[in-house]
């Protein structure tokens, strides 16, 4: 591949705050973004220099949106698959489509971490409602029944104490397919943040302990501890595996609950994370820049802490309505995403603290 020089177009699909933080790490490498999105008000575009607002399914204008750019990523995972087929012959896509496929498919995802030597937890598949109560009783209660496809942030769920609530957790997934999956014990939650670049090239983060509520991550630190630093190794070794076997380029992230036997692998997300956001004044270079250095084929950059203790809190909802006060602290570094008015469980922003 040729390195692609400032002033090429990367496209991004997704108009999100991932794809606003990848434009302005972008812009600030001197390289365009061309935003495609379905939604009109993208708070990405407000950062980009071109935008196509368009759904994701129409061939015409991803082949437009296509043809101006030099490359094209992205920053959510349920874009459909099949029009991109379509255009992936004329624009390189980076990551490529394969690692798509395998996020969208939560049985696919397990499946391919389990073939690569990854523990997931036990879980059945449920097509039909009849198939769901033979599904958890093969699984134990509780359990969690959570579609195979278009989770994530907690949607797409609902938990199974006993038999009597699988009707109301399979009315809450939507009757769609899903799987019935065991809840573990688990001592605390962690994630590896990798980056790949196209000559093979891996570089990691180190593993914040993550801290969800409600299903949405509300809190990351590093460093994460003893018992997530003893399963980091293995962890990675897991992450390192699956990048290689996708042929990945950016950045690659996977999940995982730290238990008495070690790491278990709970989602794949082949994009830049939350759990990340950290690194933009947490690390000598940030997952956002990082993965456009690995689309651009430019060199990795480090990934080292600049501080003894980075925290970073997720404003979440009506969080975001207290911006004066964090404009005072000294010590908060504050994104607001640009998204309007604050709603129940709406990622309107984060905060990174540095502890020296």
């Amino acid at each position: 591949m040729t390195t692609l020089p400032p002033g090429s177009t990367i496209g991004i699909l997704g108009g999100g705050q991932l794809g606003k933080m990848l434009a302005i790490a972008a812009a600030q490498m001197g390289y365009r973004c061309h935003i495609y999105a379905p939604e009109e008000n993208s708070i990405a575009a407000e950062v980009a220099a071109e935008f196509t607002c368009a759904p994701y399914d129409d061939v015409a204008a991803l082949s437009a949106f296509a043809d101006s750019c030099d490359v094209i990523t992205y920053e959510f995972e349920n874009v459909p698959v099949a029009p991109l087929r379509v255009i992936e012959a004329g624009t390189p896509i980076r990551p490529n489509i394969r690692a798509l496929e395998i996020a969208q498919d939560r049985v696919e995802e397990k499946l391919f971490a389990s073939r690569l030597g990854g523990k997931t937890a036990p879980f059945e598949i449920v097509g039909e409602r009849q198939d769901a109560s033979a599904a958890f009783e093969r699984v134990g209660f509780p359990a969690i029944l959570k579609t195979i496809r278009m989770g994530y942030d907690g949607k797409g769920q609902g938990r199974v104490g006993e038999p009597r609530d699988i009707s109301e957790a399979w009315a809450q997934v939507g009757r769609q397919p899903s799987i019935a999956e065991a809840m573990i014990h688990f001592d605390a939650e962690f994630s590896v943040i990798l980056t790949r670049g196209t000559n093979g090239e891996i570089r990691f983060w180190d593993s914040p302990r993550n801290r969800h509520e409600g299903g949405i991550l509300a809190h990351s630190t590093l460093p994460a501890g003893p018992l997530i630093e003893d399963q980091q190794a293995e962890a990675r070794k897991l992450a390192a595996a699956a990048a290689e076997e996708l042929e990945y380029v950016g950045v690659m992230t996977m999940e995982f609950f730290a238990t008495a036997n070690g790491p278990l692998f709970n989602e794949m997300a082949p994009r830049v994370h939350n759990s990340g956001h950290w690194t933009i004044e947490g690390s000598a270079t940030s997952q956002f820049e990082n993965h456009i250095r690995a689309v651009c084929d430019l060199p990795l950059g480090a990934t080292d802490l600049t501080a003894d203790r980075v925290e970073m809190e997720n404003l979440i909802g009506d969080d975001a309505n207290d911006w004066e006060r964090l404009f005072a602290d000294d010590d908060a570094n504050v994104h607001l995403y640009g998204k309007g008015a604050p709603s129940p469980g709406r990622k309107m922003g984060h905060v990174t603290r540095l502890y020296r």
